[in-house]
């Protein structure tokens, strides 16, 4: 089988990224044909190449041509993208569907119908522009990159296409991460039903581990729909015995930086992966405090596979993800006293906490391993091909 995989790089490498790059080895490794077209927008810089990204994010010919010649040379079975935002563009589809070639989506994010695609707003969930035919409501709140501008050019492309009827018919087969993802799409009358097919990302076996560091982690983007805030108060005030460890980059570094060193609170900075694997391992408890809806963090599958608890969110898709007493906790999101409470607990009941780790690594072989989790994007795959036949 021979698999074109498209994706548009994030200016700040996030957990997507590294999803795309670890399931294309994957399939490498599988004897399965890859050839990867990657873009990034580090090019796009002043006033002129703005405007023509922009001009280009509703439909790019020239992304469009790009995509052809290289389903020409490489002729594969099925292309498979992922992100297609802002530089590759819907076109890509339409280079597809000439060159008769099935085309798979995996949607990680809700860029389809929300400007910022996070369904996230001013410190909380917002889904003021699902189903409107046009998501007026971001250009009014500046939603993406706080540029009305830039809001009113994402929000036409997704009413456009909508009304081209891409999203509807252009697509061969939508990979969702969860149920959650797939029920909200299709509520809400964006995505066709019978299009959808859910698979987890799968997560490479960072190893069990014990526990032995008796800290709790943050792994992940430092942003505010993230949640980082709320970890900090849960530390500031009151702070849990527990210490606590934050791993990542992002807008809020300086807020944390500003912390670290007190209050229980260090701040590790970016780490390589293998090093957020030892921390796992050694971790008493993982914390995903989001306030937005989540697709799938990759933490998830990771820290499950190093038998790894979770306290998360009881939001979105982490509240079907983490099973209350069997792989962890939920609470409700934005809630420090709650996180802090939960915290305590936990680092108080060692039992319960065995059991835990035992139930997390046993998800992880079910759900997560990357072998069970290749067989069900072949099948994909397969499914898409015979699709188009």
């Amino acid at each position: 089988m021979r698999v074109l995989i498209l994706h548009n790089r994030y200016q700040l490498r996030g957990g997507e990224d590294s999803v795309v790059e670890e399931e294309a080895n994957l399939l490498r490794s599988h004897g399965v044909e890859i050839e990867q077209l990657i873009v990034d927008n580090e090019s796009i810089h002043g006033f002129l190449q703005k405007s023509i990204t922009a001009f280009n994010t509703l439909y790019s010919w020239p992304a469009r041509r790009i995509v052809e010649a290289r389903l020409a040379s490489f002729r594969p079975d099925v292309m498979h993208a992922h992100n297609f935002f802002p530089r590759l563009s819907p076109s890509v589809y339409d280079a597809a569907i000439h060159a008769r070639v099935p085309v798979v989506q995996t949607i990680h994010n809700f860029r389809v119908v929300c400007a910022n695609g996070l369904l996230f707003r001013e410190g909380h969930v917002c889904e003021e522009c699902l189903g409107r035919g046009f998501g007026w409501p971001a250009v009014v709140h500046a939603c993406y990159r706080e540029s009305r501008a830039g809001s009113a050019v994402v929000s036409l492309m997704t009413s456009m296409h909508r009304g081209l009827g891409t999203w509807q018919n252009k697509v061969t087969r939508y990979i969702v991460l969860t149920e959650f993802m797939r029920e909200l799409m299709v509520s809400r009358g964006v995505l066709p039903a019978h299009r959808f097919v859910i698979k987890p990302n799968a997560a490479a076996d960072l190893g069990t581990g014990e526990g032995s560091g008796g800290y709790a982690l943050y792994v992940g983007r430092l942003s505010p729909e993230k949640g980082v805030r709320t970890v900090l108060d849960a530390w500031k005030e009151n702070s849990p015995a527990v210490p606590l460890k934050i791993a990542g980059d992002g807008a809020l570094r300086p807020e944390v930086e500003a912390v670290s060193g007190g209050n229980n609170i260090e701040y590790l900075g970016p780490v390589s992966k293998e090093r957020v694997g030892q921390l796992m391992r050694n971790a008493l408890v993982l914390i995903i405090p989001s306030l937005c809806y989540e697709g799938l963090p990759v933490v998830v599958p990771e820290a499950f596979s190093a038998s790894l608890p979770i306290i998360a969110s009881n939001l979105g898709s982490l509240g079907t993800l983490i099973a209350p007493g069997e792989t962890g906790v939920l609470v409700p999101p934005g809630d420090a006293v709650s996180l802090r409470a939960a915290v305590n607990n936990l680092s108080e009941s060692p039992a319960l906490l065995s059991q835990m780790r035992l139930r997390a690594r046993q998800v992880y072989e079910q759900l997560y391993r990357p072998e069970s989790n290749l067989k069900l994007l072949l099948g994909i795959y397969e499914d898409a091909i015979s699709a188009v036949r």
